[in-house]
This record gives C-alpha cells, structure tokens and sequence, in this order.
C-alpha cells in the first residue's frame, strides 16, 4: 500500500485548525498527523511527527508565518502550502512567502458557506500532493541579478559573462506561461529584460487580488514596466502584461499593433487565466512575430497551446526539469514536440535575447 502523505497543519485559530484537520484526513492517501497554534509548537512538532508537508498560516501569535518560513528553510526545509486570508496584507505576505520558499498557496476559508470550504479544501489537497514532490532543494537556488528600475542601461549579468545591453526595435512579442513556483521563477527571467525588451504577455495561475500585488512587486524589481492587464491594454515595447486573477487573456491584433482582451468564459484545464487560452490566440494572431516560453507548474495547461504556437512559426522555450518546482507544464509540452528549446532557469532570458537577435 502507497503510504500516505503526512501533514502538519500550522494555524492560530482552532476552527480552521479543526476544518482543515478533519477535510484532509477524508482523503486516503493524506494523512494530518497533528496541529499547532503556533511556531513554536509546530517546531517541535516538526521535529517529533516528521511531517511531508506543512499548511502554514501567515498571522500568527508569538512568530509570524513569515519569520518562521524563513527560519525553517534555512535550517529545516519542508514543502509548504501557505494557507492565506484574502486582504491586500494577506496578498502581500503570501508573495513574500512564495519567495521564501513556499510552494504554493490557497485562500483561508471564510468557515460561512460550505461551498466555499469545500472548494479551498479541494485546492489545498491537490496543492499538498503537488508539494509533497516538489523540488523543495530548487526553489532558494536563486541568482543575484543586477538591475537599476531608474536607469536607461540594464546590464544583465549572465553565466557565460556576456552582458546584454538594449535592443533595436522589434515587432516581436514574449509570451509565458506559469504555475506551481512560477512567481520566483518569473521574477528571475524578468529581472533580466531590459528597458525596451519587446512587449511581454504573462499567465500565472493566481487568484484575484494575488495578480495586482504580484504586478506591483515585479513592476517595483525590474527594469521593464509590469501592469495587471486590463480589456484593451495595448502592447508596447518595454512593458509585461499579467492576466488577471479569474480572467482568461486573448490577444488580439488591429493592423500592426496588438492589444489583449479579457473575460470570464469557463476555465480551461481547470485554470482561469489559462495559459492555452492565451498561447492558441498567439498562434492566430502573431504567429512567427511571438516567442513562447513554458515554465515550472503542475498539469498540462499550456502544452497544447505552445505547439500550436510552434507550428505557426513562433520558436519556443520550456525551462528544465531540474530547475521546475514542479516539472508538469513544461514536461507536456515537451512530450508533445512543441520546443524547440529546453533551458534551466537562468538562462532562459539568454535563450529569448539568442531567438530576438536571430
């Protein structure tokens, strides 16, 4: 028999202690081998149950969840779900977990409406069996890059020493895709784009609310301008576009110019955004003008669009399976024949700047 996945589950408030406990203890292959108010009590619990994986809230009493996060993957790393409440400071305390080293994250249940309960249960489960396999030793292999947001020359530090300066005017555009660890892995390749890189469009699978505060902090740390899109937003040279949280994103293209467009149309693979919705539009409309890029995350949302994109001409990028989180995106793609190249994390800008000047 399979053995089970075992769970700790960190949170101050003993209702959704309770809550979570007695959901995920229902499926069988998960099993809650304890609770903590605090991170105090989770530490020692930690060290006595061995958990797999740990839900951890963020407000905690004693120690935040963020100081805690820290200490332990320092010093003890464990795949971690982040359990967070839907405010602007929960939003942004999950950001900043995520580039800790959590995994990924879920919404705290409100505990009034039982559909409600239900679905962040089901979110948290498949998250927890995705954590559970998940590249924890990865995700803090990050690169210093070395960026100015206030100065007209970028110099992008690389492996292979060459310093990339600005580019020439290009109709090309950038499209990616993202999930599971795609945060971190985002801001790695943006942070390397400089100032007039060509128009970038971006999926990463994150609730409203978790997009804004996302743009906001990658528009804070990157040379280019990133911006939460909106209906009609146009794309220009030197700016990345995210999709909004439970909205699709489309492009769409008038004469040269291109803009992108956004609706609430059922979810695709499960996701809204989808990255399928966005790379088939990308195929249709920009064809060998666009490059695609395919990164870290679970499922398979992304694959098929991708090598429609390949197919109409556009040259294609999927990042490796050491330096993925969670290697399922990218991994369906590459089963499908749709890329043309595979690269580890740092070096995908390298692989966008070689197509650009090629």
């Amino acid at each position: 028999m399979k053995e089970k996945i075992k769970v700790l589950v960190v949170d101050d408030s003993a209702v959704v202690r309770k809550i979570l406990s007695t959901a995920l203890n229902k499926y069988l292959d998960i099993e809650v081998v304890g609770t903590a108010p605090d991170p105090f009590v989770a530490r020692n619990k930690i060290l006595s149950l061995k958990p797999d994986v740990l839900t951890l809230d963020v407000e905690m009493p004693r120690m935040d969840g963020l100081t805690f996060l820290k200490k332990l993957m320092t010093y003890h790393p464990i795949p971690t779900v982040m359990v967070s409440s839907l405010t602007q400071e929960g939003c942004d305390a999950t950001l900043k977990a995520l580039a800790i080293g959590a995994i990924d994250f879920v919404a705290k249940p409100t505990c009034r409406l039982s559909g409600d309960v239900k679905d962040v249960i089901g979110e948290l489960y498949t998250k927890i069996k995705v954590a559970s396999k998940a590249n924890i030793k990865k995700i803090n292999n990050t690169k210093k890059q070395v960026y100015n947001k206030d100065t007209s020359r970028v110099i992008h530090s690389t492996s292979d020493g060459h310093n990339y300066t600005l580019f020439k005017g290009s109709r090309k555009i950038i499209v990616i895709g993202a999930s599971t660890g795609g945060t971190e892995a985002l801001k790695d390749v943006l942070i390397q784009m400089p100032p007039n890189s060509p128009a970038i469009v971006i999926v990463q699978h994150m609730p409203e609310l978790f997009t804004r505060a996302f743009a906001k902090r990658l528009d804070s740390l990157c040379s280019i301008t990133v911006k939460e899109g909106k209906n009609g937003d146009s794309l220009i040279q030197g700016q990345a576009i995210l999709a909004p949280g439970n909205y699709h994103l489309r492009l769409r293209r008038s004469g040269a110019m291109y803009h992108v467009e956004t609706n609430q149309e059922a979810p695709v693979n499960h996701q809204r955004p989808s990255v399928d919705v966005l790379f088939d539009t990308v195929a249709k409309y920009a064809g060998e003008n666009a490059i695609g890029v395919i990164m870290t995350g679970m499922g398979s949302d992304g694959a098929s669009g991708l090598l429609k994109m390949k197919e109409s001409g556009a040259k294609t990028i999927a990042q490796d399976e050491d330096s993925c989180v969670v290697f399922g995106m990218p991994n369906e793609a590459i089963k499908l024949g749709a890329v043309d190249r595979i690269a580890p994390l740092q070096k995908i800008p390298e692989n966008i700047f070689a197509f650009l000047n090629n």
